[in-house]
């Protein structure tokens, strides 16, 4: 998976789980539906896809009897590295 990840451009900072391509993006990990809906709604350009790095307990996939870690969301690509969505503790 590594190999696949870097010939998507992830970049390995960003890497986690799951990978994979919706309409020509790149989503990493446990993104939340409505940060790929708006993605596939905005297009920015410059963004490659969307990452969030590691497993934080809280995000989608990763709920743990009502513990959150606060995480973020990033868009990487061309233009850089930015965050696109952020996550506190008390977010569900």
């Amino acid at each position: 998976m590594a190999e696949v990840k870097a010939e998507l451009g992830v970049p390995d900072a960003l890497a986690s789980c799951h990978t994979m391509k919706v309409d020509g993006y790149i989503i990493e990990g446990h993104v939340p539906a409505r940060e790929i809906a708006r993605l596939l709604e905005e297009r920015p350009t410059g963004v490659t896809g969307l990452a969030v790095a590691g497993m934080p307990l809280g995000s989608p996939g990763m709920e743990v009897g009502g513990r959150v870690q606060p995480y973020q969301v990033i868009a990487f690509g061309p233009a850089g590295r930015n965050v696109w969505a952020s996550y506190s503790e008390s977010a569900s």
